[in-house]
């Protein structure tokens, strides 16, 4: 069965995933694990890394450096992402129109991401996606701290951690299978709306509001 929430209302506030929702980062963070992999001497398996974006990084250092190592490595990684993957990465088609529909009609859009904060802030400014807010570093049930901080009455991701987020903050979860989940998944998990891709949303936002 669906999830139902009511609608907001005061303003409305739509929550953003980022990587794989708003950006195609899989270029930028490829061409980083390759970086952090000459550099540290580690094979890393970018091909492989990049099908599986979502989670925390240190969720995937672990499979290529010791436990007690990731930490470090994640630090290392992050110092070096601005230089490898900021301009290698390019909005996924519909984010600035997703985004631009919520403002058009008064409400606030924010990013709340699993990514370190800093680098998305990095890749929205070198994208011109205009967030009203961004907060990183939270992943899946986390995400609805942010997304109840902000009154977020809909969220939109492309991963089951991003319905398990917006189950977590009774958000509607508004689900594009841009990522590396499906949309059988994603319905699976509890998405209550599917959609292709964010060039849908605006149409869906307006029945939405409707």
């Amino acid at each position: 069965m669906a999830h139902m929430t009511s609608r907001p209302s005061r303003v409305l506030t739509v929550g953003f995933d980022l990587d794989m929702t708003l950006i195609d980062s899989r270029p930028g963070i490829h061409a980083c694990y390759l970086a952090l992999s000459e550099r540290t001497g580690t094979y890393i398996d970018a091909d492989l890394a990049i099908t599986r974006l979502g989670p925390p990084l240190a969720e995937e250092l672990v499979n290529w450096f010791p436990a007690d190592q990731v930490a470090a490595m994640a630090d290392v990684y992050r110092e070096m992402y601005p230089t490898h993957a900021i301009a290698a990465t390019r909005a996924m088609a519909g984010a600035h129109e997703a985004i631009a529909a919520v403002q058009a009609a008064g409400g606030r859009a924010i990013v709340v991401t699993a990514k370190y904060e800093p680098n998305a802030k990095l890749h929205l400014k070198h994208l011109g996606i205009a967030a009203d807010a961004v907060v990183g570093d939270l992943w899946a049930e986390r995400k609805a701290e942010a997304l109840r901080e902000y009154g977020a009455g809909v969220y939109v991701g492309d991963h089951t951690g991003d319905v398990r987020g917006a189950r977590s903050a009774d958000a509607l979860s508004v689900a594009v299978a841009t990522g590396p989940c499906d949309a059988e998944e994603l319905r699976t998990a509890g998405a209550d709306v599917v959609l292709a891709d964010l060039t849908a949303f605006p149409a869906w936002l307006a029945e939405y509001r409707a």
